[in-house]
């Protein structure tokens, strides 16, 4: 459920969790907003809307 990836360890899906739940004590409004910013983004990914790297790239100038 919390896996990005098919072959995403559950060590680190834990890692990430851990880190959420550490950062949303320090910052739990940008935590939540970043939360937010995270499933928008994933969103966007499952529906193929993303620049490759040599298209950020070429846009970025590098």
């Amino acid at each position: 459920m919390f896996r990005q990836y098919k072959n995403e360890s559950y060590d680190e899906v834990v890692r990430k969790l851990i880190f959420l739940a550490k950062t949303c004590e320090k910052q739990p409004k940008l935590s939540q907003k970043t939360i937010l910013e995270i499933k928008e983004a994933r969103e966007r990914i499952k529906k193929g809307e993303f620049y490759s790297e040599e298209e950020a790239k070429k846009i970025l100038g590098l």
